[in-house]
């Protein structure tokens, strides 16, 4: 697999909506194996297609137990409670931001055989999956909620980060 280059976060490409895959071939593996090895080499949680170029609608994501491919993934559910993350991108020039997301979330799609799979995920695996599949619709998590309660909910944003950075 190869390493792709990054699109800029001020790229256009970021605002236009993937379009669904329908093919589920050769093409479509090394384009996984590639965001994947992409992904690894930046060091990051998540990559949709649009990342490196392409507007299909596929996210990797490299969870604690392991890689997570969706094809054409759709989020099915969200909890009423929510919590507070701070997000950035692999995509270079990004900012960063505390973004309210649900705290668990159901997301159905396929697998990159056209299986159908469904994850349900919560806390940062939830926020992720929510994250990847807004850049497939063309949404940043600059255009999202900014807004908390507390400050004590700042101080649980920076708690559950280091959590990950460890």
């Amino acid at each position: 697999m190869a390493i792709r280059k990054l699109t800029n976060w001020n790229d256009p490409l970021f605002r236009k909506t993937s379009r669904v895959v329908d093919k589920f071939d050769e093409r479509l593996h090394t384009l996984l194996g590639d965001m994947h090895d992409t992904l690894e080499k930046v060091n990051g949680y998540g990559c949709a297609a649009v990342h490196v170029g392409i507007l299909r609608r596929v996210v990797v994501i490299l969870d604690e137990s392991g890689v997570i491919e969706l094809i054409n993934p759709t989020i099915t559910e969200v909890s009423e409670k929510t919590v507070l993350f701070e997000e950035g991108s692999i995509a270079p020039d990004s900012p960063q931001q505390v973004v309210k997301r649900p705290k668990i979330v159901t997301v159905t799609g396929f697998d990159r055989n056209g299986e159908p799979i469904t994850i349900t995920a919560e806390d940062f695996l939830a926020a992720t999956l929510c994250h990847e599949i807004d850049h497939l619709d063309g949404v940043l998590f600059t255009d999202r909620d900014k807004e908390y309660e507390a400050e004590e909910d700042l101080n649980y944003v920076i708690n559950f980060k280091h959590k990950y950075e460890s």
